[in-house]
């Protein structure tokens, strides 16, 4: 029980900015960090939707709401997938030969791409957001652990761009088998929630997951030979605005028919 609670404490401390007690990085309490990585999901989907509550509540400018919306996952994780997403996106836009796409990820700097991605990234979730009703809310809020369990999924499964990158270390120290069938579990169970909770927009959600998956397995296997921590980000990034926008365009169209 002490292993679990230490690979708790570790995947919040690094997926999060949430205080949890210290513990030791050992490769025995590291096994089972990933099956908790999706659960990070669930303090983000609670304040989301606590904030959009209130601001209904309170009457606040939709602007000013829809922003605080968006920047919610990146208040509460630190905006660690962000910094994978710009990263992976100079990595994609240089051209390059895999070896030097690989360096470009590990370097510290923003390129022009980055900047560019980053711009563009915010200004789609904000039109997505600003155009979500209270039904497709709790099919978002559920979503922010179905891209995690997904990542967490490509972590134990996917080969590794580098032998010494982190997604290589968590990997080393992980029980893969495990952790797998333990996120396969989480899979299952969020796939019937979303079913049960609303057909139609939790089979656009999981459509919307299952396309990213695939996409991100294709691009990291292409371009950089595996997936590394950065891409892992990347991908976390890509999925939940598909998720969301799969999921607010169902809506949309669930509205225009009447249904």
């Amino acid at each position: 029980m002490k292993s679990l609670w230490n690979s708790f404490c570790i995947a919040f401390a690094m997926f999060s900015r949430i205080p949890v007690p210290r513990a030791d990085w050992s490769g025995k309490n590291m096994r089972y960090m990933m099956c908790f990585f999706p659960w990070i999901g669930i303090p983000i989907g609670v304040l989301t939707w606590l904030v959009y509550e209130a601001g209904q509540y309170l009457q606040l400018n939709a602007g000013f709401l829809t922003v605080l919306l968006v920047l919610i996952p990146v208040v509460v994780t630190g905006g660690i997938h962000i910094d994978g997403l710009l990263d992976t996106a100079d990595a994609l836009s240089s051209w390059q030969e895999r070896s030097r796409r690989l360096e470009i990820l590990k370097d510290s700097h923003a390129g022009a791409f980055a900047v560019i991605t980053c711009g563009v990234y915010f200004l789609l979730y904000y039109g997505v957001y600003s155009q979500m009703g209270e039904r497709a809310l709790p099919v978002i809020c559920i979503s922010f652990c179905l891209s995690r369990t997904f990542s967490g999924l490509s972590v134990v499964t996917f080969p590794k761009a580098r032998e010494d990158g982190t997604v290589a270390e968590f990997s080393r120290n992980a029980e893969n088998l495990r952790v797998r069938n333990v996120l396969l579990v989480y899979l299952v169970l969020l796939a019937a929630g979303l079913l049960f909770l609303d057909f139609w927009l939790g089979l656009a959600v999981l459509a919307a997951g299952g396309c990213a998956f695939l996409f991100y397995h294709h691009k990291a296997l292409k371009y950089f030979g595996g997936t590394t921590g950065d891409l892992a980000g990347y991908f976390l990034c890509i999925c939940e605005l598909g998720i969301a926008s799969a999921a607010v365009l169902a809506e949309c169209i669930i509205r225009s028919m009447g249904i």
